[in-house]
């Protein structure tokens, strides 16, 4: 008589069980703010309970949070932990990147037409400040394409400022190619993950660019004011010297070490680290750390095939009577969400509030609804969002 027993169907994980009740709702709008899981608010109250007892955590406390994040955003990108700043968002790991090359008068920074905010808040008043120029790339087709910024290049253009994933219509960029072109004549490419860093595979090394910033509270699901910013290592050498955080001396691994008698900013990117920010006693970074920990156990594999297949269907099944795709159809040519419009911004308008009212939350980013899933997120929640549409 054979033992010989079935193979066992490989378990699957219930990630809906990792997070609180939604009252309800269908949460479609994780580009938008991410439901922060429930081991990430553990670790916020774990953080508040140290803070109300502050002598129960020797000094290596201070430390051992940002290392260990440092480790494990390294592992996530690809890159060396001393790579790695820890920051309060895109915008601050832009502005340190601002400030921290050399500029030349006539110098040119390029970024594209309805890109994020940021590249403009950051760029336009280096104009005045430095004598430089920005220039803003217009799309040839109906998506930005690295061609687009290719062709834009000039031998005046230092920098290349753009996202990895467009947060107007989930676009992904082919940063290899753009990369490739900027360094043949020696321009800087600075990459905003912000839409795709946790749901995208990624390594820096093969994306090419020499500067990554990062948002926390999207797809790392940190809490908000929370990012990251990486330098490629060989550049760090290069770039100006600026005000630091005390505790990005030179040496500082502990308190005994700290040199402010003629202190030396740490040779790594933590001479950006925001401001009394990495530390256990940050409860923001207390969460960054946890989520991080989580994202990394998830895989961003995970995340982008959930993800894709969900967007799949919902772009597949859009009436066409009264809505379009304003997204790639081609899941590789897109990040981890999916965007579509009504026939006109007017009607788009009116069916993100219809939406809204039902309990269906996404985003209405420049006249597009924005459809941003996560692995809590099942067909279930689809088919409910094409069910108020086509009511």
């Amino acid at each position: 008589m054979s033992t010989a027993t079935a193979p066992q169907a490989t378990p699957t994980t219930d990630w809906r069980q990792e997070w609180f009740e939604f009252e309800n709702a269908t949460y479609l709008n994780l580009a938008g703010m991410a439901p922060m899981p429930k081991v990430s608010l553990k670790a916020v109250q774990a953080a508040l309970d140290a803070k109300k007892f502050p002598h129960h955590k020797p000094d290596s406390t201070f430390f051992e949070v940002p290392n260990r994040l440092r480790a494990n955003l390294a592992q996530m990108i690809g890159a060396k932990p001393d790579e790695i700043a820890l920051t309060t968002g895109a915008s601050n790991g832009a502005a340190a990147v601002a400030y921290a090359i050399t500029w030349k008068p006539g110098d040119e920074i390029l970024t594209s037409k309805a890109e994020f905010p940021l590249q403009y808040t950051i760029w336009k008043p280096m104009e005045e400040r430095e004598g430089i120029s920005v220039r803003i790339v217009a799309p040839s087709g109906k998506f930005l394409a690295a061609d687009d910024l290719i062709a834009a290049l000039t031998p005046r253009t230092r920098l290349v400022s753009i996202s990895h994933v467009r947060f107007d219509d989930g676009s992904m960029l082919d940063v290899a190619r753009l990369a490739e072109a900027c360094h043949k004549q020696g321009t800087l490419l600075l990459l905003d993950v912000s839409q795709s860093c946790g749901a995208v595979p990624m390594d820096a090394a093969k994306l090419g660019a020499d500067f990554l910033i990062c948002a926390g509270y999207k797809w790392l699901l940190g809490a908000f004011g929370t990012g990251f910013f990486w330098i490629k290592s060989e550049l760090l050498a290069s770039v100006r010297p600026a005000p630091f955080y005390w505790m990005a001396v030179a040496g500082s691994d502990n308190f005994a070490k700290l040199d402010f008698a003629n202190p030396k900013p740490a040779e790594s990117a933590s001479r950006w680290d925001a401001p009394e920010w990495a530390s256990h006693f940050n409860f923001n970074l207390a969460a960054l750390d946890a989520s991080v920990e989580f994202v990394l156990r998830a895989g961003a594999e995970t995340v982008r095939a959930h993800n894709h297949a969900l967007i799949d269907s919902l772009l597949s099944r859009l009436p066409a009577d009264r809505c379009v795709a304003a997204s790639p159809l081609d899941k590789n040519q897109r990040g981890p969400y999916g965007c579509f419009v009504a026939r006109t911004p007017e009607k788009t308008a009116e069916l993100y509030a219809k939406l809204r009212d039902e309990n269906v939350f996404v985003s209405l980013r420049e006249s597009k609804i924005r459809v941003s899933p996560y692995l809590f997120n099942t067909i279930q929640d689809i088919d409910r969002l094409i069910s108020v549409i086509t009511t």
